[in-house]
C-alpha cells in the first residue's frame, strides 16, 4: 500500500474542513493537519509588527503566507514517516496550479515512498459567500466587506493539471454545494480509499 499525502483544497468556505474532519473520522491511521491551526501564530506576527490583522493584505502575502505552507508541509512529511495517510486541510491557492511546484512535490514524495492526492472541493461561489457569513470568522472580515473585489481574485476552476491518468486518486472532486451531492461524492471517495480503511 502506497503512502499518500492528501491535500483537501479549494477556495475558502467551500467545505474543506467539513470533508477533512469526516475523512479523518472514517479512515483509520490517518494524520490530520489543518493550516488554520497556525493562525494564532500568524496573529501574533501581525501584532508584533503593528499591522492590522488582515489575511488578504500585502503584509500577510509577503511576511506570513508562504511560511505557513512551509511549516504545514514540514509537519506532513514528518508524519509520513510514521503513517500511511497524511491529510492537509489548506487552500494551496497558488501551489496547486503551479506545475513546477507540483512536480517538485511529487518527486519529494516519491523519495519518501508516497504519492500526492488532491481533493478539490467544488462549491458554488454564492454558497461560499453564505457560509462565510454564517461562520462569522474574523479571517473573512475583509473578504465579506469587499466581496466583489475578493471574488475577482479567486479561481474556482477545477485544477485539471493535477490529474494523473495512471493514478485515479491524483485528483478527486467533492461536490459540496448541497448535502446530497456531498454524500454521493463522499461514498465514491471511501470506495477509492477502501484499502486504507
Amino acid at each position: 500500500m502506497v503512502k499518500r499525502l492528501i491535500f483537501v483544497t479549494s477556495p475558502p468556505a467551500c467545505g474543506k474542513t467539513r470533508l477533512s474532519k469526516k475523512l479523518a473520522t472514517e479512515l483509520k491511521h490517518i494524520v490530520y493537519l489543518d493550516k488554520d491551526t497556525l493562525i494564532p501564530l500568524s496573529k501574533q506576527i501581525f501584532a508584533v509588527a503593528g499591522e492590522e490583522y488582515n489575511r488578504s493584505s500585502e503584509f500577510f502575502e509577503k511576511e506570513i503566507r508562504d511560511y505557513e505552507y512551509d511549516v504545514i508541509l514540514d509537519l506532513a512529511f514528518e508524519a509520513l514517516r510514521y503513517a500511511d495517510l497524511v491529510m492537509v486541510n489548506a487552500p494551496f491557492t497558488r501551489e496547486i496550479r503551479d506545475n513546477e511546484y507540483i512536480k517538485a512535490l511529487r518527486a519529494k514524495l516519491a523519495e519518501a515512498g508516497a504519492k500526492l492526492s488532491v481533493f478539490w472541493v467544488v462549491t458554488d461561489p454564492e454558497v461560499c459567500h453564505q457560509r462565510m457569513i454564517d461562520r462569522n470568522s474574523d479571517r473573512d472580515t475583509w473578504k465579506l466587506e469587499h466581496w466583489d473585489e475578493y471574488l475577482a481574485t479567486v479561481n474556482f476552476n477545477i485544477p485539471e493539471n493535477l490529474r494523473d491518468p495512471d493514478d485515479e486518486a491524483s485528483l478527486i472532486l467533492y461536490h459540496n454545494s448541497t448535502d446530497e451531492m456531498a454524500a454521493e461524492d463522499f461514498d465514491k471517495i471511501m470506495e477509492i480509499f477502501k484499502d486504507y480503511d
